[in-house]
């Protein structure tokens, strides 16, 4: 594990566009990497166990399935992942939005099954979890553009993590009361 991460804080309101405040403001745990290895149990335990109709649940028509959700989980990981990787190297070069909703309708994910989507999950939060603790400290705060807002790497962090913890608590709330 990189020395280089210890003191990571949370990003300041500069770091990230004001949409992304609904996810980071959901992270209490000051320690970024902690939370993302925690969150990555917490997803697990959530779903292990859960059967195939499970995965098919939609809480309201026209709503994503659990499957969905965790798909979207992951695409969206690595979207802002791979946001990370180029900000963190000093690439300047803009990065386009992403439609979730054309994700979701071009994806597999209804088809899968649903303890694939949560190997998927795991093998996803594990790559993230080692690009992050392999950062050197000046790479946290390096900034790029994404979807017209400048963010930095360690704003993208903090992103994901509150990202995981929105969908997980619809989850929680509406899939599987």
């Amino acid at each position: 594990m990189s020395t280089f991460t210890a003191n990571i804080t949370r990003p300041a309101p500069d770091e990230y566009a004001p949409y992304y405040e609904k996810y980071i403001s959901r992270v209490q745990d000051s320690d970024i990497l902690a939370t993302l290895d925690d969150q990555r149990r917490q997803m697990v335990l959530l779903l292990s166990g859960r059967s195939e109709a499970d995965g098919d649940i939609r809480y309201a028509p026209g709503k994503w399935t659990l499957k969905e959700v965790l798909g979207h989980i992951c695409d969206a990981e690595r979207v802002f992942a791979y946001r990370a990787l180029r900000f963190s190297r000093g690439d300047a070069a803009p990065l386009a939005s992403f439609d979730e909703n054309e994700y979701a309708k071009n994806s597999p994910y209804a088809r899968r099954a649903l303890s694939d989507l949560i190997e998927d999950f795991i093998a996803v939060r594990r790559a993230t979890l080692s690009l992050f603790r392999n950062l050197d400290e000046c790479a946290w705060t390096r900034r790029g553009v994404a979807s017209n807002n400048e963010v930095t790497v360690r704003g993208l962090a903090y992103i994901i993590a509150g990202h995981e913890l929105h969908h997980r608590r619809i989850l929680q709330e509406k899939y599987l009361k």
